[in-house]
């Protein structure tokens, strides 16, 4: 079990305002035999990942549980970045051209 962290900010310089919050999301693994750690070395994806892994990708069957946000494992907690920008004003799904984010 690990604990990933993201934290973000939201700046804007006119008018001043700034946002922050830290995501945090556990992630359970299951275990892993050394020839199950060999297999997923061999497939190249874990060499460029902060934590060895991609959720995402084929280290997600090793996953055995999520407890808070995917898209913060992933790299961005998307919920929480879209409530900072409602909170600051700006409504991502209609101050977009044709609403498309």
């Amino acid at each position: 079990t690990h604990v990933v962290f993201t934290g973000v900010t939201l700046k804007r310089l006119e008018p001043a305002y700034a946002d922050t919050h830290v995501a945090m999301t556990e992630v359970r693994m299951l275990p892993m035999a050394p020839r199950d750690i060999d297999w997923y070395v061999e497939t190249g994806e874990p060499l460029d990942k902060a934590g060895a892994y991609a959720a995402q990708g084929v280290g997600g069957i090793f996953i055995d549980s999520i407890h808070g946000s995917f898209t913060n494992v992933v790299g961005l907690p998307l919920a929480s970045l879209f409530q900072m920008l409602r909170k600051a004003g700006i409504d991502p799904l209609y101050n977009r051209p044709n609403g498309v984010l």
